[in-house]
Formats: structure tokens, C-alpha cells, sequence
């Protein structure tokens, strides 16, 4: 479990480094890119409903609980009633997972299993990760936030994205970093200057390696209704224990470690030990089995070695990581090199 922990986290490493597809290209009045990042970051969507689709070319098999994280398309709709209240409904291989928050509580639906979560609104350490490759507005702020500072940024044109008007912006590598990324296409809505769509180019490639973005979208006051959740009769409520204080104290050991800046950032950090791991519960328990064991990393990588250690090395088109044999991890969206060096700082 604690590999499938460690890979899930290379792709949202993947996620916030991700061009645009083809489409009609409007014409509209020319903004400059730091006027255009400026008003992203203080943009507010307000309601709106959609259809999302994800686009992955990463090259990692499916991991547990993640099902979005293997090569190939999925999608999932979308309702946010612009005052932290949403829902999400994901297509799964059996069935449906319905995430909703209400604004108190946050409840996970797995129709498969016919189980309900229930946790506190907030509560990060069950949060469902397919909730993260579902959000383009989120993901998109959140890489211009961690690369612009380190980035040529640009305007490159226009598009047509659900239906909507849209600049793209560019953000590319400063000359310095050192990173797998060519550039990151984040398509702004020229009118309520929200990301629709964010896009990843790899180094040598012409093809995007993942592209998450919306395929219809309409802004607007939505049923009140979907931001509610009742469990349906005949299902299994699932409410976790946390420990007092476990959502506010850190644990030391478990805290990463964030080497560099920008594209060629490394996260260091140690992985968490049965007892910091919250028990899975439903389908993510099943899926986590391997055998009657935890993941094995040796089977998502190859072996290397240096002065830092020995461990596992997990590569897709946009990210690196590194699981070392003593326990440690280093992800990143960077050559080995880099990894390696910041392992043996």
C-alpha cells in the first residue's frame, strides 16, 4: 500500500506539470500573459456543472483506489454550487463512485460494493484520490502557483474548449531547470478567467502526455439537491476513527521534505508505517491486496543503486521516483540525476 501511496503521488507530481487539443480558435483582444496569470489567481468559477475528461498517457498500470492513473481516457461530471459545496460521479469498471460534499461532511458512494464513507468535511487522509484527476480549474491554478516563478510564460493563441472562449497560456522551463517537462498549456476562460483545460508536453514529444479539461460546462446556479447524500437503503456506512488530533499534529517522520523549486522540485519522504496508514475500507481494501501483502515496487520498476542506497526506480513520460529499500521516497517531474542528489543530501 505504501508503494501505491508513493506512485499516486508521482502522478499528481504529473498532473501539475501537463498541449491543447485542435479546435476552432475565436478571436479575441490581446491580454499579456502577466496580466493573464494574475487574474487566474484571483479568479472565483461560482456554479457550474460539467463533464470532465481525462486524457492519460503516463505509462502507469492502474493503481489501487486510482483507476484514472492507467493509460487510457476516463471522464467524470462535475457540479459545484460556488460555495464549497460539490459532487462527482465516476464511471468505475463495475459501476459508479459518487463523491459529495455538503459542506459539513464529505461521503464517498461506491455502487460496486454498496459502501458509503462518511468523514468530516476536511479530512484529508480519506479523501477519495480519484476526487484530484476530476478538478482542471484546481490543478491548472495549482501549477501556474508552483511553476510561474521559474518559467517563460506566454500567450500562445486562442481556443475553443466546452464551448467557451479561451486564451492559452504557456508556461516552459526557465533555461536552467532541469526537468522531463517541455511545457505546461493551461486554457483560461476569456471570460470568467477560470482554467477549463490544462495540457502536458513532454520532452521529444509532439503528443500530450496527459490533458485533463472540460468537455461541456455551463456556470450557472445548480439543484441544490445534488449536494446532498443520503445513503441508499441497504448499504454499509463506513465512518473511520481518527484520533484526536491526528488531522491537526504532523508526524514528524512522515512530513516530505521539498528539495529545489519550480520544475525541477524533488519531494523526499518517508513512507508510512502500518501504523500511520489508515485502514482501507470496501474496494480499496480488496484492491490493495497483492497476494496477502503490501505492493510490491520492484514490480513497477527497475533496480538502481548510488551512494544514497538501493531502491526502485518508477518512470513515467513526465515524472521520475525513486522508493529506496530503506524506506525513503523522492518523486519528481526530473531526470534520475536529479532524484539521486536529492536523496543523498
Amino acid at each position: 500500500m505504501a508503494a501505491g501511496i508513493a506512485v499516486a503521488g508521482v502522478v499528481g507530481l504529473g498532473l501539475l506539470a501537463v498541449p491543447a487539443g485542435a479546435g476552432a480558435a475565436p478571436v479575441l483582444p490581446p491580454v499579456a500573459a502577466e496580466e493573464l496569470v494574475s487574474s487566474v489567481l484571483t479568479a472565483e468559477a461560482g456554479a457550474f456543472g460539467g463533464t470532465v475528461e481525462l486524457d492519460n498517457g503516463l505509462g502507469l498500470p492502474a493503481l489501487p483506489g486510482v483507476p484514472q492513473a492507467a493509460n487510457g481516457t476516463s471522464t467524470a461530471r462535475v457540479w459545484s454550487d460556488g460555495e464549497g459545496r460539490g459532487r462527482v460521479q465516476v464511471p468505475t469498471g463495475s459501476g459508479e463512485r459518487t463523491l459529495v460534499s455538503d459542506g459539513e461532511t464529505f461521503w464517498s458512494w461506491d455502487s460496486a460494493t454498496r459502501t458509503v464513507t462518511k468523514v468530516p468535511e476536511g479530512d484529508k487522509a480519506h479523501a477519495a484520490p480519484e476526487a484530484a484527476a476530476t478538478d482542471p480549474t484546481a490543478a491548472a491554478t495549482q501549477a501556474i502557483e508552483a511553476l510561474s516563478a521559474t518559467s517563460q510564460i506566454s500567450v500562445d493563441g486562442t481556443a475553443e474548449v466546452a464551448g467557451r472562449a479561451a486564451y492559452e497560456l504557456v508556461l516552459a522551463p526557465a533555461p536552467s531547470e532541469r526537468t522531463l517537462l517541455r511545457e505546461v498549456r493551461i486554457a483560461v476562460d476569456a471570460e470568467k478567467r477560470v482554467p477549463l483545460r490544462l495540457t502536458v508536453l513532454a520532452n521529444g514529444s509532439t503528443d500530450p502526455v496527459l490533458q485533463l479539461g472540460f468537455t461541456d460546462l455551463a456556470f450557472g446556479a445548480q439543484d441544490a439537491k445534488l449536494f446532498t447524500f443520503t445513503p441508499p437503503a441497504g448499504s454499509t456506512v463506513d465512518e473511520p476513527q481518527i484520533p484526536d488530533g491526528a488531522r491537526t499534529e504532523a508526524k514528524p517522520d512522515v512530513v516530505p521534505a521539498v528539495v529545489g523549486d519550480g520544475w525541477d522540485t524533488v519531494v523526499v519522504a518517508s513512507m508510512p508505517t502500518p501504523a500511520q496508514t489508515p485502514a482501507p475500507t470496501g474496494e480499496d481494501r480488496d484492491d490493495q491486496r497483492f497476494g496477502g501483502g503490501a505492493m510490491d515496487p520492484s514490480a513497477l520498476g527497475t533496480p538502481v543503486s548510488g551512494a544514497w542506497g538501493s531502491g526502485t526506480l518508477i518512470s513515467t513520460a513526465v515524472a521520475n521516483a525513486i522508493i529506496t529499500d530503506d524506506g525513503r521516497v523522492a518523486a519528481g517531474a526530473v531526470p534520475e540525476q536529479v532524484l539521486t542528489e536529492a536523496l543523498a543530501r
